[in-house]
């Protein structure tokens, strides 16, 4: 399979590259639609496995698809496995403190913080629901803060959405162990804090979009988690996209494009 054009071409540049904490990769890349706003804001969580070697520069062409189309977007970097402090915990600590920036951001910017989404593709989009769900943990968990951002809703774009699935398939090599330092028997506890299937109900409205036939993240595991969430009363949809597979679901190029578009204005 030849490597999807996002991923060797350059994006459109950000409007501006804005640190949200002091560490090399705890940063983001802002963009804004014309227009005096306030916006609607699509935070952005690029996939990769985890992995350092993978950044947020290929998720930039959807970031500029969508702020084209009136959402302001913060993409996120992130530490990652391979980083200093990448995986448990700093992974999780650096999206969520990224995501609570947006109330810093929306002194300087207009940004409609009444009407934010995530979004997030493969290991993105594992922690895009995780965003969405970390206020299910509770005071001397780790990872929980007080008032984390409430999101209106998340979308998740093949999402590695269940961590013991993804650690018993063997996803990515076997990322899931490097990623959270054990397995599900020697870390159960991270297991249960970090997986969003764990955290379920979120209490969030969901949409997952998965292709068909993805063989990096099968759509099997959207497809459990959407069955169990929905067994929990969470307000969740499944949208599976026949003959895509892993990278269709953000290429603003692909034939599938309109639906994350369309899954997106559903939580705004």
């Amino acid at each position: 399979m030849s490597q999807p054009w996002m991923l060797e071409t350059p994006a459109p540049p950000a409007d501006l590259r804005i640190p949200y904490g002091d560490g090399t990769y705890q940063f983001g890349d802002l963009r804004l639609p014309p227009g005096e706003g306030p916006h609607p804001v699509v935070v952005v969580v690029h996939g990769g496995f985890w992995r350092a070697k993978y950044d947020l520069e290929h998720v930039g062409h959807l970031c500029a698809d969508l702020t084209q189309r009136g959402y302001a977007t913060w993409s996120l970097e992130y530490r990652r496995v391979g980083h200093p402090g990448g995986g448990w915990t700093g992974t999780f600590e650096d999206v969520a403190r990224g995501t609570d920036h947006l109330r810093a951001l929306a002194d300087r910017y207009p940004l409609d913080l009444k009407r934010v989404v995530v979004l997030g593709h493969s290991a993105g989009g594992h922690l895009a629901l995780w965003l969405a769900g970390r206020g299910r943990l509770k005071p001397g968990q780790p990872l929980y803060v007080e008032k984390p951002f409430a999101l209106r809703g998340a979308v998740s774009l093949a999402g590695v959405v269940d961590l013991e699935r993804a650690f018993a398939l063997r996803l990515g090599d076997g990322i899931v162990e490097s990623f959270l330092g054990g397995t599900p028997e020697q870390v159960p506890e991270r297991y249960a804090l970090a997986s969003p299937a764990a955290l379920l109900p979120l209490g969030v409205k969901q949409v997952l979009v998965h292709g068909a036939e993805d063989t990096t993240v099968p759509i099997s595991l959207s497809a459990g988690y959407h069955a169990r969430a929905s067994a929990l009363g969470d307000p969740v949809q499944l949208v599976s996209l026949p003959g895509a597979e892993h990278f269709e679901v953000i290429d603003p190029r692909a034939k599938e494009w309109p639906q994350i578009v369309e899954a997106v204005a559903s939580l705004l």
